[in-house]
């Protein structure tokens, strides 16, 4: 059984992933200079992976599927797997019999805190009261609606996805004693922490009961370009809405009207529209209307995850699938090639 590392891992990764693999299993890597060591190139990898029995990794060069004729099994380390579906791997997985796994929850809590983030930056003008302090300014009258911060306690919180980061969400919003409701697709499922489960389609209710949403669902075709105009008017006037998702779940136009004409009072976000060459055009991997820019926006650009503990727990997470596969067991986080996650 040969496994193939698709990126420059250091000795101490080799060494963790060899040593939780059955006795006799090769893992190889690619070795020598590199610009980023999460990627590697074809010609990197195109020797080793010819006769690879499994891929694991954070990057999939171009060709390198079509030359790994053994492969079986690809655990890709990431939680989403819709930029797998971009470059037309997931078919290819469909086509060949590949089963695949991602580490979903691996960065859950790193997310799930940086959601939280946004919430508190935004109900607490966080960067305008940094910035006026700089300026050595006082603001005046006191408690004026444009000057005071919104509060958490005692509001409710609605969170679109109750995954693996949504449900870290809803723990971390009840330390600040909000009411919690959740959507998803199986509203039977209870959740830990969500004091009300709802249905996709009841999604506009909680909207309408909201005073901060936290997207937390997956991109798959079914979500994306989900959010647009009747979700923003079905928001209650003045609340937040923070994206820990992907950035294609909003319609930007539509973000863009609510946040200038008031309705929206602020928005974070970790992840942005990406216009893509031969599915959009122009391209662009920033808003094409310069949402980020708003004076009421708060803004990473997919940082969520750059967080202590989170790249060891990756790759622990995706050899333990690896271990599975190679072992012959059920494989932890397989991901349902249909569904996409």
């Amino acid at each position: 059984m040969k496994v193939l590392c698709l990126w420059h891992a250091t000795d101490d990764e080799l060494r963790n992933i060899k040593s939780a693999l059955p006795q006799g299993t090769e893992v190889v890597a690619p070795t020598g200079e590199y610009f980023s060591r999460f990627e590697a190139s074809y010609a990197d990898l195109a020797p080793h992976a010819a006769d690879a029995d499994a891929f694991i990794g954070f990057a999939l060069p171009k060709g390198i599927l079509e030359v790994a004729k053994n492969l079986k099994f690809f655990c890709w380390l990431h939680s989403g797997c819709d930029d797998l579906d971009h470059i037309g791997a997931m078919s290819h997985f469909r086509a060949n019999g590949i089963k695949l796994a991602n580490i979903r929850g691996a960065n859950a809590i790193a997310v799930a805190e940086q959601a939280m983030m946004f919430l508190l930056a935004l109900a607490k003008k966080t960067l305008f009261k940094h910035q006026v302090t700089l300026e050595g300014r006082r603001l005046f009258p006191l408690f004026a609606h444009e000057y005071r911060s919104a509060m958490l306690h005692g509001r409710t919180i609605g969170i679109v996805g109750v995954g693996s980061i949504g449900s870290c969400v809803a723990k971390q919003a009840k330390g600040f004693d909000m009411r919690v409701l959740g959507v998803r697709r199986n509203k039977d499922r209870s959740a830990e922490n969500v004091d009300e489960m709802y249905g996709v389609g009841q999604l506009q209710t909680v909207l309408g009961k909201s005073d901060y949403v936290v997207l937390a669902t997956p991109n798959t075709s079914e979500t994306s370009q989900f959010f647009g105009e009747a979700e923003f008017a079905a928001m209650k006037p003045g609340a937040f809405l923070v994206n820990v998702s992907r950035g294609s779940l909003i319609q930007e136009q539509a973000l863009y009207k609510a946040l200038t004409s008031g309705h929206l009072r602020g928005y974070g976000a970790d992840t942005w529209n990406r216009y893509e060459f031969g599915r959009s055009f122009p391209v662009s991997f920033l808003p094409r209307l310069e949402v980020h820019k708003l004076p009421n926006v708060v803004c990473s650009y997919d940082q969520a995850a750059n967080a202590d503990d989170v790249l060891e727990r990756d790759v622990r997470w995706g050899t333990q699938s690896v271990a599975d596969f190679t072992s012959g067991n059920p494989i932890t986080r397989e991901v349902d090639l249909k569904l996409g996650y």
